[in-house]
Protein backbone atom coordinates (compact mmCIF):
# COMPACT_ATOMS: atom_id res chain seq x y z
CA UNK A 1 0.00 0.00 0.00
CA UNK A 2 1.02 3.37 -0.98
CA UNK A 3 2.44 5.85 1.83
CA UNK A 4 -0.63 8.22 3.19
CA UNK A 5 -1.11 11.15 1.72
CA UNK A 6 -1.51 14.66 3.89
CA UNK A 7 -5.10 15.08 2.67
CA UNK A 8 -5.56 11.69 3.66
CA UNK A 9 -4.71 12.13 7.27
CA UNK A 10 -6.77 15.07 7.23
CA UNK A 11 -9.97 13.09 6.17
CA UNK A 12 -8.85 10.64 8.72
CA UNK A 13 -8.70 13.25 11.88
CA UNK A 14 -12.19 15.24 10.33
CA UNK A 15 -13.54 11.71 10.98
CA UNK A 16 -12.28 11.12 14.57
CA UNK A 17 -13.12 14.97 15.36
CA UNK A 18 -16.96 13.93 14.07
CA UNK A 19 -16.62 10.75 15.99
CA UNK A 20 -20.76 10.86 18.32
CA UNK A 21 -22.28 13.21 15.64
CA UNK A 22 -25.89 11.57 14.43
CA UNK A 23 -26.12 14.69 11.25
CA UNK A 24 -23.06 16.36 9.86
CA UNK A 25 -23.94 18.96 7.05
CA UNK A 26 -21.27 19.89 4.44
CA UNK A 27 -21.09 23.21 2.43
CA UNK A 28 -20.74 22.61 -1.22
CA UNK A 29 -17.44 23.05 -1.56
CA UNK A 30 -15.40 20.96 1.31
CA UNK A 31 -14.65 18.41 0.22
CA UNK A 32 -12.15 17.29 2.64
CA UNK A 33 -14.63 17.70 5.28
CA UNK A 34 -17.33 15.77 3.42
CA UNK A 35 -14.65 12.56 2.66
CA UNK A 36 -14.40 12.58 6.68
CA UNK A 37 -17.64 12.30 7.09
CA UNK A 38 -18.04 9.67 4.64
CA UNK A 39 -15.46 7.76 6.25
CA UNK A 40 -16.95 8.08 10.13
CA UNK A 41 -20.33 6.48 8.00
CA UNK A 42 -18.60 4.04 6.73
CA UNK A 43 -16.86 3.00 10.07
CA UNK A 44 -20.33 3.12 12.02
CA UNK A 45 -21.75 1.30 9.54
CA UNK A 46 -19.36 -1.26 9.76
CA UNK A 47 -19.03 -1.80 13.28
CA UNK A 48 -23.01 -1.99 13.04
CA UNK A 49 -23.35 1.20 14.79
CA UNK A 50 -26.57 3.17 14.03
CA UNK A 51 -25.73 5.61 10.32
CA UNK A 52 -24.48 8.78 10.45
CA UNK A 53 -26.46 11.14 8.15
CA UNK A 54 -24.73 13.78 6.01
CA UNK A 55 -26.11 16.41 4.12
CA UNK A 56 -24.09 17.73 1.24
CA UNK A 57 -25.69 20.99 -0.21
CA UNK A 58 -25.16 20.98 -3.62
CA UNK A 59 -24.84 16.92 -3.99
CA UNK A 60 -27.85 14.67 -4.89
CA UNK A 61 -26.68 11.54 -3.55
CA UNK A 62 -26.21 13.03 -0.32
CA UNK A 63 -28.56 15.46 0.41
CA UNK A 64 -32.14 14.87 1.78
CA UNK A 65 -33.03 18.47 1.72
CA UNK A 66 -35.32 19.76 -1.14
CA UNK A 67 -35.27 23.28 -0.24
CA UNK A 68 -31.22 23.75 -0.60
CA UNK A 69 -29.81 26.15 2.56
CA UNK A 70 -33.56 27.06 3.65
CA UNK A 71 -33.69 23.70 5.00
CA UNK A 72 -30.07 23.36 5.94
CA UNK A 73 -31.07 26.68 8.61
CA UNK A 74 -34.28 25.22 9.77
CA UNK A 75 -32.79 22.22 10.47
CA UNK A 76 -30.16 23.85 12.46
CA UNK A 77 -32.41 25.68 14.43
CA UNK A 78 -34.40 23.19 15.67
CA UNK A 79 -31.25 21.33 17.11
CA UNK A 80 -30.94 18.57 14.15
CA UNK A 81 -27.50 19.29 13.30
CA UNK A 82 -24.79 18.34 14.98
CA UNK A 83 -21.48 19.29 13.48
CA UNK A 84 -21.16 21.68 10.48
CA UNK A 85 -17.36 23.20 8.60
CA UNK A 86 -16.63 26.49 8.87
CA UNK A 87 -13.50 27.60 7.38
CA UNK A 88 -12.31 31.76 5.99
CA UNK A 89 -10.11 33.98 4.36
CA UNK A 90 -9.01 35.42 8.18
CA UNK A 91 -9.48 33.62 11.43
CA UNK A 92 -8.17 34.37 15.12
CA UNK A 93 -6.73 33.01 18.19
CA UNK A 94 -10.82 33.76 19.40
CA UNK A 95 -11.79 31.83 16.82
CA UNK A 96 -13.83 34.84 14.96
CA UNK A 97 -13.87 34.06 11.49
CA UNK A 98 -14.07 36.73 8.45
CA UNK A 99 -15.47 35.73 4.80
CA UNK A 100 -16.37 39.55 4.01
CA UNK A 101 -12.66 40.69 2.78
CA UNK A 102 -9.09 42.16 3.69
CA UNK A 103 -9.21 45.96 4.46
CA UNK A 104 -11.18 48.26 6.20
CA UNK A 105 -15.12 47.77 6.03
CA UNK A 106 -16.50 48.72 3.51
CA UNK A 107 -13.69 49.71 1.46
CA UNK A 108 -12.11 46.34 1.36
CA UNK A 109 -8.83 45.47 -1.03
CA UNK A 110 -9.60 41.82 -1.50
CA UNK A 111 -13.18 40.95 -1.82
CA UNK A 112 -14.67 37.44 -0.57
CA UNK A 113 -17.65 35.99 -1.15
CA UNK A 114 -19.44 37.27 1.81
CA UNK A 115 -20.65 35.61 5.15
CA UNK A 116 -24.15 33.76 3.94
CA UNK A 117 -25.16 31.58 6.93
CA UNK A 118 -22.10 31.56 9.06
CA UNK A 119 -22.82 33.53 11.75
CA UNK A 120 -26.43 32.07 12.16
CA UNK A 121 -25.04 28.55 12.22
CA UNK A 122 -21.85 29.14 14.51
CA UNK A 123 -24.39 30.02 17.12
CA UNK A 124 -26.88 27.34 16.71
CA UNK A 125 -24.45 24.19 15.36
CA UNK A 126 -22.79 22.58 18.82
CA UNK A 127 -19.70 21.11 16.94
CA UNK A 128 -18.21 23.79 14.50
CA UNK A 129 -15.02 22.32 13.33
CA UNK A 130 -13.14 25.28 11.14
CA UNK A 131 -11.16 24.15 8.87
CA UNK A 132 -8.47 25.76 6.58
CA UNK A 133 -5.71 23.30 4.43
CA UNK A 134 -4.01 26.36 4.15
CA UNK A 135 -2.10 27.72 7.37
CA UNK A 136 -0.35 31.02 7.11
CA UNK A 137 0.16 34.12 9.03
CA UNK A 138 -2.25 35.51 6.06
CA UNK A 139 -5.24 33.31 7.06
CA UNK A 140 -4.66 33.14 10.74
CA UNK A 141 -4.31 36.30 11.67
CA UNK A 142 -3.87 38.26 15.68
CA UNK A 143 -7.30 40.12 14.92
CA UNK A 144 -9.46 39.39 11.94
CA UNK A 145 -10.17 42.42 9.64
CA UNK A 146 -14.40 41.70 9.93
CA UNK A 147 -16.00 39.37 12.47
CA UNK A 148 -17.97 37.23 9.56
CA UNK A 149 -19.10 34.91 12.70
CA UNK A 150 -17.82 35.71 16.15
CA UNK A 151 -15.85 32.70 18.01
CA UNK A 152 -17.58 33.93 21.68
CA UNK A 153 -20.28 35.63 22.87
CA UNK A 154 -20.78 38.30 25.86
CA UNK A 155 -22.22 36.72 28.92
CA UNK A 156 -26.28 36.45 28.80
CA UNK A 157 -26.32 35.94 24.95
CA UNK A 158 -27.97 32.91 24.01
CA UNK A 159 -26.00 30.04 22.22
CA UNK A 160 -26.03 26.68 21.72
CA UNK A 161 -23.21 26.49 19.30
CA UNK A 162 -19.53 27.55 18.66
CA UNK A 163 -16.30 26.59 17.63
CA UNK A 164 -15.02 23.03 18.82
CA UNK A 165 -11.80 22.05 17.07
CA UNK A 166 -9.50 23.91 13.77
CA UNK A 167 -7.82 21.66 11.74
CA UNK A 168 -5.00 23.18 8.93
CA UNK A 169 -2.77 21.39 7.17
CA UNK A 170 -0.23 21.60 9.64
CA UNK A 171 -2.08 20.50 12.76
CA UNK A 172 -5.17 20.16 15.13
CA UNK A 173 -6.36 22.62 17.59
CA UNK A 174 -9.05 22.14 20.23
CA UNK A 175 -10.89 25.61 21.63
CA UNK A 176 -11.89 26.78 25.06
CA UNK A 177 -14.47 29.00 25.22
CA UNK A 178 -13.71 30.09 28.99
CA UNK A 179 -9.98 31.43 27.83
CA UNK A 180 -11.08 31.80 24.56
CA UNK A 181 -8.05 30.77 23.05
CA UNK A 182 -6.91 27.81 20.58
CA UNK A 183 -4.42 24.78 22.15
CA UNK A 184 -2.43 22.61 19.95
CA UNK A 185 -3.09 18.68 20.11
CA UNK A 186 -1.14 17.45 17.60
CA UNK A 187 1.37 18.42 14.70
CA UNK A 188 1.24 16.40 11.48
CA UNK A 189 4.01 14.79 10.28
CA UNK A 190 6.50 16.49 8.18
CA UNK A 191 5.67 19.77 10.44
CA UNK A 192 6.48 21.16 13.74
CA UNK A 193 6.26 23.36 16.04
CA UNK A 194 8.45 25.64 15.19
CA UNK A 195 6.93 26.00 11.80
CA UNK A 196 3.32 26.21 13.19
CA UNK A 197 4.11 29.39 15.19
CA UNK A 198 5.98 30.68 12.48
CA UNK A 199 2.93 30.34 10.66
CA UNK A 200 0.41 31.75 13.09
CA UNK A 201 -0.31 35.02 14.15
CA UNK A 202 -1.66 34.51 17.47
CA UNK A 203 -0.43 32.77 20.75
CA UNK A 204 -1.96 29.38 21.54
CA UNK A 205 -1.20 26.71 23.95
CA UNK A 206 0.57 23.73 23.64
CA UNK A 207 2.86 21.45 25.42
CA UNK A 208 6.58 21.14 25.25
CA UNK A 209 6.60 18.71 22.59
CA UNK A 210 3.40 18.16 20.89
CA UNK A 211 1.90 14.98 19.91
CA UNK A 212 1.95 13.88 16.41
CA UNK A 213 -1.37 13.50 14.50
CA UNK A 214 -1.64 9.58 14.34
CA UNK A 215 -1.97 7.91 10.87
CA UNK A 216 -4.57 5.88 9.99
CA UNK A 217 -4.21 1.73 9.58
CA UNK A 218 -4.82 -0.48 6.80
CA UNK A 219 -8.09 -0.91 7.52
CA UNK A 220 -9.45 2.56 7.57
CA UNK A 221 -6.90 3.39 4.90
CA UNK A 222 -8.87 0.51 2.14
CA UNK A 223 -12.07 2.03 3.44
CA UNK A 224 -11.16 5.17 1.98
CA UNK A 225 -9.58 4.28 -0.72
CA UNK A 226 -12.35 2.11 -1.87
CA UNK A 227 -16.13 2.79 -0.56
CA UNK A 228 -15.55 6.41 -0.24
CA UNK A 229 -12.91 7.81 -3.19
CA UNK A 230 -16.39 6.45 -4.73
CA UNK A 231 -19.00 8.05 -2.77
CA UNK A 232 -17.10 11.15 -2.88
CA UNK A 233 -16.87 11.24 -6.84
CA UNK A 234 -20.80 11.86 -7.02
CA UNK A 235 -20.40 15.63 -5.45
CA UNK A 236 -16.71 16.16 -5.84
CA UNK A 237 -15.38 14.52 -9.21
CA UNK A 238 -12.76 16.58 -9.81
CA UNK A 239 -10.92 16.49 -6.23
CA UNK A 240 -11.60 12.18 -5.94
CA UNK A 241 -10.43 12.25 -9.42
CA UNK A 242 -6.89 14.22 -8.04
CA UNK A 243 -6.87 12.00 -5.22
CA UNK A 244 -6.68 9.48 -6.82
CA UNK A 245 -3.69 10.59 -9.27
CA UNK A 246 -2.08 11.53 -6.07
CA UNK A 247 -2.37 7.78 -5.09
CA UNK A 248 -0.81 6.59 -8.07
CA UNK A 249 2.31 8.77 -7.92
CA UNK A 250 3.09 7.99 -4.61
CA UNK A 251 2.45 4.11 -4.83
CA UNK A 252 4.76 4.32 -7.82
CA UNK A 253 8.29 3.11 -7.48
CA UNK A 254 11.28 5.80 -7.69
CA UNK A 255 13.08 6.29 -10.57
Amino acid sequence: MSEVLPREILICTIAKLLDGVRHVAVGASSPIPAAGAMLLRALKEKAGAPRVRISILGSVEHNFFTNGSAELFDCAGQGRIDAFFLGGGQIDGHANVNLVGVGEYPQTKVRWPGSFGAAYLYFVVPRVILFREEHSPRVFVDKVDFISAPGVSEDGVYRTGGPYALLTGKGLFSFDGKKPGFRLESVHPGHDLAEIEAATGFAFDHDAVPASTPLPDADVLALLRGRVLDELSETYPDFAGQLLEDLKDRSMPAA
